[in-house]
């Protein structure tokens, strides 16, 4: 760069012009400099703006990985090594085997009695269901006859092979007729009783009305998809028709049926619950996104009463909608996750936690670690330590499952105790590494 001022002009330069000079200087310095600062602060901007950014992607990241592992992974979650998790996306590519043997009709469909066989002979029942088919393979005309010596053929054994077929569904109509009787002296009249219909006026009948419940609420097939298969066999059922008799038929005949399941329901001695969104169209007096809720309460093989699961639907997630649904006939154990709203239950519930909710963000973050870790680094981890501490407990309870009550809480006193007490010390020694 060339010089501003020659050597020859500094020279010359008065001292009053040399001053001058370098208050120029100074100034020019001083807009450099506060240029060089905002400069330096809006990268320092940037930067923050950057890292901000950067955890907000990895956050997303981690939020998108849990979510399609929700939406196509394996509902039940692996506590031990070993145990893999499905993708229900491409479930028949995974499951598919072509070396894999096929099964007779015995495997695909066991008789509620089954011989034990004898080695080296097949069992002659091989299926419960019916033979309503018999095809014979059999020599006629002159293949009859052998063409060495013209002599006829004698049977000497039969094979026979079973395979099955599937009967599409079929719609049968049942007629009615009742006789009405005269007394031909008096005139009285007499009908006799006939079986009163499922809903008056009505052609659909417990079977009709069965199937497709069924077909929604089993196999999740939309009324408006029924009515289109429906349509296939030239039957005209609509789904406003379909939904009319779905709800009188569980008003009239599967809401008394909830009542004594739920009276059996609150004299067991034990109950998990839960509560689930759900989002329901057109409900009066709110917005289609909406989030509404489905309280779940099950009974299991420790309950002492029948084993069951109720569902209660609700319009938000209060917490008097458990206090309600229990009322003042449960006392027991009742089994559920940390929503505040269970522990205000009436004192006569013991509230008990629930070990799958408490692994289940364990579970959560060493998913969205393995994307970034090694199998050996994985192992490192708090999620991983807690998991398989977690583990062990679930081991415990997976051997013991099959003894008396007595014999699970000693075994419970003696292995379990211990390990849960080393668990929950171990998780406080990590509170000051968490940021809350």
């Amino acid at each position: 760069m060339d010089p501003i001022f020659t050597e020859e002009q500094l020279n010359r330069m008065s001292r009053d012009d040399m001053l001058s000079l370098v208050k120029i200087m100074q100034g020019h310095y001083q807009k450099q400099k506060e240029a060089l600062e905002k400069q330096e602060t809006r990268i320092q901007l940037l930067e923050e703006k950057t890292k901000e950014l950067e955890f907000l992607n990895a956050m997303l990241s981690d939020r998108l990985t849990l979510a399609q592992r929700k939406r196509f992974g394996a509902s039940s979650e692996k506590y031990a090594d070993g145990y893999t998790q499905l993708d229900l996306f491409n479930e028949a590519e995974q499951e598919a085997d072509p070396n894999a043997p096929e099964p007779d009709l015995e495997e695909a469909h066991p008789s509620s009695y089954k011989r034990k066989k004898r080695s080296g002979k097949k069992e002659k029942d091989l299926s419960s269901f019916e033979t309503t088919e018999v095809i014979e393979y059999k020599l006629t005309g002159a293949d009859r006859y052998c063409p060495d010596c013209n002599t006829k053929y004698k049977v000497v054994t039969k094979e026979t092979v079973k395979r099955l077929k599937f009967v599409p569904a079929r719609f049968e109509v049942v007629e009615e007729v009742t006789f009405v009787y005269s007394c031909p002296k008096c005139g009285a009249m007499k009908r006799p009783e006939k079986t009163p219909s499922l809903l008056k006026g009505s052609v659909a009948t417990p079977s009709l009305v069965s199937g497709i419940m069924n077909a929604k609420y089993v196999n999740g097939m939309p009324l408006a998809r029924q009515e289109r298969e429906f349509a296939r066999y030239d039957l005209n059922l609509s789904t406003k028709t379909m939904a009319n008799w779905i709800i009188q038929c569980a008003d009239r005949y599967l809401q008394p049926l909830y009542a004594l399941m739920k009276e059996e329901l609150l004299r067991s001695k034990y109950l998990h619950g839960d509560e689930t969104r759900i989002q329901v169209i057109d409900e009066p007096d709110q917005k289609g996104s909406t989030q509404n809720w489905m309280w779940v309460y099950l009974t299991d093989e420790y309950s002492g009463s029948p084993r069951m699961v109720l569902f209660q639907y609700e319009r938000t997630r209060a917490g008097y909608h458990p206090v309600e649904f229990l009322g003042d006939q449960f006392e027991g154990y009742f089994t559920c996750d940390g929503y505040q709203a269970y522990h205000s239950l009436p004192e006569r519930i013991t509230v008990t936690g629930c070990m799958a909710h408490a692994r289940r963000r364990f579970d959560e973050a060493l998913t969205v670690l393995k994307k970034d870790f090694t199998k050996e680094q994985l192992k490192e981890t708090t999620a991983y330590q807690a998991m398989a501490r977690i583990g062990m407990l679930y081991k415990i309870e997976e051997m013991i499952r099959d003894k008396s009550p007595e014999e699970r809480y000693e075994e419970r006193q003696k292995q379990a105790k211990p390990l849960l007490e080393a668990f929950f010390e171990w998780l406080h020694t990590l509170e000051d590494s968490v940021d809350r």
